[in-house]
């Protein structure tokens, strides 16, 4: 996911300040994602759970991922892709999007309100999934970036 992201944002870096803006926080979420994970470079202690610290950290940078997605970018890009290709897939890719969003929510609702010395049941394949899912939306996001960046040009 990170090569992507980098791919991504070397690619369609600059075409617009919501787009790149909205891609430096996918970027942060995706290291936090590693962090959680324990997956390098940073360090997890063998089947033990994250700090809760680190948690609440990665579910706020998750919405507020998401509602830059929803609220700023994902409407412009669709209002952008006036060509007939390019609307098609936009209005193709979003509803797409939209499916991915109720499990990355689930996700931060329930694990961004627990307390502390909560045991988190279920969290490593909760995780999982969610890895799933942030991979399937951010290809179909790439995908709606290519059909503005490709009208823009």
């Amino acid at each position: 996911m990170l090569v992507r992201q980098e791919q991504t944002k070397q690619k369609y870096g600059g075409a617009h300040t919501a787009i790149d803006t909205w891609l430096a926080e996918r970027q942060s979420l995706l290291v936090k994602y590693c962090e959680l994970a324990g997956l390098p470079p940073f360090e997890s202690k063998k089947n033990s759970l994250p700090d809760y610290s680190v948690i609440t950290e990665f579910c706020q940078i998750l919405i507020d991922y998401l509602s830059a997605g929803h609220f700023e970018v994902y409407d412009e890009i669709v209002e952008q892709c006036n060509g007939t290709e390019s609307a098609d897939l936009a209005n193709k890719l979003y509803p797409l999007i939209t499916e991915t969003t109720q499990t990355l929510v689930d996700f931060n609702d329930k694990y961004s309100n627990l307390p502390a010395n909560s045991e988190f049941i279920g969290f490593d394949n909760d995780l999982s999934d969610l890895g799933t899912t942030l991979e399937n939306r951010m290809e179909l996001e790439d995908e709606l970036i290519h059909a503005y960046y490709t009208k823009q040009n």
